[in-house]
């Protein structure tokens, strides 16, 4: 085969796995300009649609190391096939959803888990088209394809929610499915593995673990962190987000258990646990987790801010975004080819140090008299933030290790992003309207053109939260009731209000988890990443 023929044909197997890559990570970004959009077609809340986006990433984290052994027994080109299929079908059912359940169903659980399979198998592909020199600059594209996808996401999801409707994303979706099926044919595949017993207790216990720790924190807004909310259900007289998130905690700690157990005893465990002692692997997932919260939970309320408060539409709301995707993919693509040398531990923190400062301008930013060019110089720093991270932590985590665990590493990756992703967009959602509630009960009782039976009223009505809503939506539904003018404007002002306090609140807790990244950034290597033999115990130190 001539040299020019070979490249050819491995530049469209990277573009076949590239898109799929970029197919999963485009669903995770998308919709968040159109939330509010969602929300009204759907006759739902924006915590209904918050919901949605969390549970997507949520089944996506909890099934990701299951779907990475299941392509390691069916063959990974087959389970990305069998996981195509999937997603195709969910995207079908989530476009046509007439009501929250459906679209839960067909984007949440559907896709979620074929995505869970397509993931796995995509790293593993990759290790199997391409050869040792050329795998490193493989991966770098796969990564670039994914801050493509977030970067494109909200243009995409903005335009096509503005000039037609949000349902023909997931239209444009089936389409791209069907086009990588038809392409998968040329993609080299990795024969079966073996074919023991299959780690089914391992599997169940993380499946429950995440999916608890993470559902406690999504209800935490409405059924109350510790004391219930009333109305909301009581479990041996607290509030069942405790026994959630605890009971999460301790079921993956018994799957870690489990697993270790498996591990000595020779058996074939979902995660071998002995991998995580290698600092420079358990840096770089930890890396992405603080990462991939942060970057979700902004890029849930940053929308918010431009749709709900500044009343921009769907379209302007993604323009306000360019500056945010025109940084991160200059970072994503321009470090590795123009800094090929750099430190790796520097770069990652120069990236959480621009993300946590991106988020400080924010905040004193944000105030009643500001405009949409205000998040502007935010957004910049977001981006470069973003990709620095994107630039550096694939390769870390990926060189840490032999060829033959990258497959086992790629489920590792995949599940410690999706899972924090899942948790930041759970968190940003649950401070937001936890803050925006307390915030708004506090200035209507402090209010005096507000009486105090209507805010006695409003607390029972809106028991399990204030609802993020715009000043239009506010003044529509106020209209409908016989409040005086005088009362109706003081609720609008004290809602406006609340809105931003709980947007800096939301804010603020993000910005320390991009400050705990930054602890982390230790375990980076300064020195050029490496190939190792064998799995190692050497700290990542430099």
């Amino acid at each position: 085969m001539s040299a020019s023929r070979e490249r050819s044909e491995s530049g469209f197997v990277l573009l076949v796995l590239a898109s799929a890559q970029f197919l999963m990570t485009l669903d995770s970004s998308v919709m968040n300009v159109s939330i509010q959009y969602v929300a009204k077609d759907l006759n739902t809340t924006v915590t209904g649609i918050q919901t949605a986006i969390t549970l997507y990433t949520l089944v996506m984290a909890s099934f990701m190391i299951t779907g990475g052994k299941i392509g390691a027994r069916l063959g990974r080109r087959r389970t990305l096939a069998i996981g195509l299929v999937v997603y195709g079908v969910g995207s079908t059912v989530t476009a046509a959803a007439p009501n929250l359940g459906v679209l839960l169903f067909g984007w949440s659980l559907l896709e979620g888990l074929g995505a869970a399979l397509i993931l796995p198998a995509i790293v593993a592909l990759v290790a199997v088209n391409f050869p040792e020199a050329k795998r490193s600059a493989a991966y770098g594209m796969i990564a670039a394809a994914s801050a493509i996808a977030i970067a494109a996401g909200p243009l995409i999801g903005g335009a096509v929610t503005t000039f037609a409707s949000w349902r023909y994303v997931f239209v444009g979706e089936v389409l791209v499915v069907v086009v990588i099926l038809m392409a998968l044919r040329k993609v080299a595949d990795q024969p079966a593995g073996p074919s023991g017993r299959f780690d089914l207790e391992g599997a169940v216990l993380s499946i429950l673990g995440l999916a608890a720790l993470v559902f406690g924190v999504l209800r935490s807004s409405q059924w109350g962190l510790i004391t219930a909310k009333p109305g909301a259900p009581v479990w041996f007289g607290v509030s069942p987000v405790v026994w959630l998130v605890l009971g999460g905690l301790v079921l993956i700690w018994a799957f870690f258990e489990w697993e270790r157990y498996q591990e000595g005893r020779g058996g074939d465990p979902l995660v071998r646990p002995s991998m995580l002692k290698n600092a420079q692997l358990a840096g770089g997932l930890s890396l992405f987790f603080f990462q991939f919260l942060v970057q979700m939970g902004v890029f849930f309320v940053i929308p918010l801010y431009l749709s709900v408060v500044l009343a921009l539409s769907a379209v302007q709301t993604g323009a306000r975004l360019l500056p945010l995707s025109l940084a991160l993919l200059v970072a994503a693509v321009g470090i590795p080819r123009f800094l090929p040398r750099a430190p790796t531990r520097r770069v990652v923190q120069a990236g959480f140090g621009a993300m946590t400062v991106g988020m400080l301008v924010l905040i004193g930013g944000i105030s009643p008299s500001s405009g949409a060019e205000i998040v502007f110089i935010p957004m910049l720093l977001m981006g470069l933030g973003i990709g620095a991270l994107a630039s550096q932590l694939g390769a870390l985590t990926v060189s840490a290790v032999p060829d033959a665990q990258s497959a086992e590493v790629g489920g590792l990756q995949n599940t410690v992003t999706n899972f924090g992703a899942s948790l930041g967009t759970a968190l940003a959602g649950a401070v937001l309207i936890g803050a925006l509630t307390t915030t708004f009960f506090a200035g209507a009782n402090a209010n005096q053109a507000i009486p105090n039976s209507v805010t006695q009223n409003a607390t029972v009505e809106l028991a399990n939260g204030v609802p993020f809503t715009s000043d239009a939506e506010l003044k529509t539904e106020l209209a409908q009731s016989d409040l005086p003018q005088s009362t109706q404007d003081a609720i609008v002002a004290e809602n406006a209000n609340a809105r931003l306090a709980a947007l800096r609140t939301s804010l603020w807790v993000l910005t320390l988890f991009s400050v705990m990244g930054l602890f982390f950034t230790r375990l980076a290597p300064l020195r050029p990443l490496a190939k190792p033999d064998a799995v190692t115990d050497r700290p990542a130190t430099g």
